[in-house]
């Protein structure tokens, strides 16, 4: 028996008769959850990069080295804080906290689970549920940034504002596609509601009805997060540290929480658009009750760690790219994409309201059968044979190609004296031709 999802804005009914005492105990929850989480992403990317590099990782303090991500936080709370000398005092200190602000706010409207009861009080494992849930998320995705522009800028050094400036370009980039990618599901989901995403889904998670735009979304997550390998604003090797060179102690440690944070939160957004966000997987979702009170929580949970492991194995496993072909990844790949997918989404979408199946499938033939055939009837645009081959012309800066680099003159060898055992003749010969030498 297929399941009937609730009506739109049942979440929202449900969660506004929160007591206040219950909405405080969710922000609570949320917020220690995310900094515990927070503590074991440090400790499992260096576990799973140290098995990747044949090294056993942190194994130290606590058993497995779990307490490592503990102790490296107080260390750094204890260290000194260093503010440079021409540094804006107010707006260094804020753009750290408004780095991270953000990203425990998007939080907010995140469905964690289905209706259950706490404390005898009916309510969702959701802390809010706004019409607009998922144009929050994106909202706190670019105030976020805010942060980190104004952190190298802030800092009075060049190096932190190269960091910054690539940071505002990298996330205008891929917030782009990231946003098209999400507008297939709001056209299929019917809602901005991130908990109606979810129950839409009850008859099939989007991951296999719009596959195009979760492998889109995944790679803009990544580039988003600032992670390898797109951490081109914190590229050590050229911007020695990037936008957080100048901080340290307690104002760095808001940075580096901030971006495990956003990996946290984008990878439960990812969960909700389009794994089902709580609902169990298929075959586990055919038995009865493993959608229902607290065990969805754990099938929400596996997805995202899921993701964050993904996280982890592209930072193990790929090089950093070039400039010039992140930004190319970015603008000529992922948003034409984007655009053409939704614009067939869109088309399919109305379609399947005016017509029927099999006129459908006769629209799409001969929509194929005329891109086949102007593809076929393009003229070849290749040079002639006789022409000379055309130059290549690369995307990143070259030296002219009829650069010639001059000979390096030779050295000319002074004469050297013979030893003790020469001739003495020979030994006056080449002292005689020296002197002349110096002379002139």
């Amino acid at each position: 028996m297929t399941p009937v999802p609730p009506p739109i804005g049942y979440t929202q009914t449900l969660i506004a008769d929160d007591p206040f005492w219950l909405t405080l105990i969710k922000v609570v929850i949320v917020f220690g959850a995310l900094m515990v989480v927070t503590l074991f992403m440090i400790w499992f990317e260096r576990r799973v990069v140290g098995r990747m590099q044949q090294r056993p990782g942190p194994n130290w303090n606590g058993p497995f080295g779990l307490l490592q991500s503990l102790a490296d936080g107080l260390k750094l709370a204890f260290k000194e804080d260093i503010r440079p000398v021409l540094a804006d005092k107010a707006v260094f200190f804020i753009a750290p906290v408004l780095s991270v602000v953000p990203a425990f706010v998007a939080w907010s409207v995140i469905p964690l689970g289905p209706e259950v009861s706490i404390f005898g009080e009916r309510t969702a494992l959701q802390l809010t549920d706004l019409p607009v849930g998922v144009l929050v998320v994106l909202a706190c995705s670019s105030i976020g940034v805010y942060g980190i522009v104004l952190a190298g800028w802030a800092s009075g050094s060049p190096y932190p504002l190269l960091g910054s400036l690539r940071s505002a370009a990298q996330v205008i980039s891929y917030e782009l596609a990231l946003g098209l990618s999400i507008i297939a599901v709001v056209l299929y989901a019917g809602s901005l509601s991130t908990a109606d995403i979810v129950a839409a889904q009850q008859t099939g998670w989007y991951i296999w009805l719009l596959p195009v735009s979760f492998v889109i979304f995944a790679v803009s997550m990544v580039g988003e997060t600032n992670r390898a390998p797109f951490d081109l604003p914190e590229a050590e090797s050229e911007l020695v540290g990037g936008f957080h060179t100048e901080y340290s102690s307690l104002k760095f440690a808001l940075f580096f929480l901030a971006e495990y944070v956003n990996m946290v939160t984008l990878s439960a957004v990812a969960t909700t658009l389009f794994l089902g966000g709580w609902m169990a997987p298929w075959p586990l979702s055919l038995i009865p009750g493993v959608n229902e009170g607290w065990l969805p929580l754990v099938w929400f949970l596996g997805k995202t760690l899921a993701f964050l492991f993904v996280y982890v194995w592209l930072r193990g496993t790929l090089p950093r790219l070039r400039y010039d072909q992140f930004m190319r990844l970015g603008w000529k790949l992922l948003i034409p994409i984007s655009l053409l997918w939704l614009m067939l989404v869109a088309t399919l979408r109305v379609l399947r309201a005016e017509l029927t199946t099999g006129q459908i499938l006769v629209v799409g033939g001969v929509a194929l059968v005329v891109l086949v055939g102007a593809a076929l009837l393009l003229p070849d645009q290749a040079p002639p044979e006789d022409d000379p081959e055309p130059p290549v012309v690369a995307d990143y800066p070259v030296p002219p190609l009829d650069l010639e680099v001059p000979t390096t003159p030779k050295r000319r060898r002074r004469a050297v004296a013979p030893a003790a055992r020469d001739e003495p003749g020979d030994a006056e010969t080449v002292a005689a031709g020296a002197g002349r030498e110096g002379d002139s």
